[in-house]
């Protein structure tokens, strides 16, 4: 193989391996994408009732979990683990929140995620967010978040992508928090408010 082949190959082997960084749903393997790729301007309906926009992440950090109500598993399990996390930040708390956005807002309107929320398992002052569905592709667009609904009748489910994402208080992507336990999770997260 010449020289100018060699090159090529290479070229080409960095271009593929860079593309399946990626997950088919947009999760990450391996890097925290630059923080141009993750977050951007959204108007959603809150569980109660206003309307708000992005600035909602202004001044807190926020771990940012997009699910639904129905879910059966992921959902909850993460937002029981966030609540311990939130807890083990101890002090640091006070400048975190947690913001849950639906990708089922057929189902879920405002009264039902304020009704979901207020389960004593989940994160303290959650902030539960949905819209209509063109409100919802657009916010899930900017976080690339997968999701699509499966099944049908009144118990379908929704395929979705599962990360928590951080934002720092100027409402830029930080780092995506790993699942493992809440201590880790804290960790991650005291460790970004750290600058570490």
């Amino acid at each position: 193989m010449n020289r100018r082949n060699l090159i090529i190959l290479t070229v080409a082997l960095a271009i593929l391996g860079s593309a399946v960084v990626l997950s088919w749903n947009g999760e990450f393997a391996g890097r925290s994408p630059p923080a141009s790729d993750i977050g951007g301007p959204f108007h959603l309906t809150a569980q109660n009732g206003a309307r708000v926009d992005q600035s909602i992440l202004k001044g807190k950090w926020s771990a940012i979990y997009f699910g639904y109500t129905f879910c059966p598993d992921v959902c909850p399990t993460t937002l029981a683990a966030l609540a311990q996390a939130q807890v083990a930040l101890g002090a640091k708390a006070k400048a975190f929140q947690v913001v849950f956005i639906t990708v089922d807002p057929a189902r879920d309107t405002p009264a039902q995620l304020r009704a979901y929320l207020s389960s004593s398992s989940f994160p303290k002052g959650t902030i539960g967010l949905t819209g209509s569905a063109a409100d919802i592709k657009t916010v899930a667009a900017a976080y690339r978040v997968y999701f699509s609904p499966h099944g049908s009748g009144p118990d379908y489910s929704v395929d979705h992508t599962s990360i928590v994402y951080l934002m720092d208080p100027e409402d830029r992507f930080v780092r995506p928090v790993t699942s493992g336990s809440p201590a880790d999770m804290a960790g991650q997260i005291a460790a970004a408010m750290d600058g570490r």
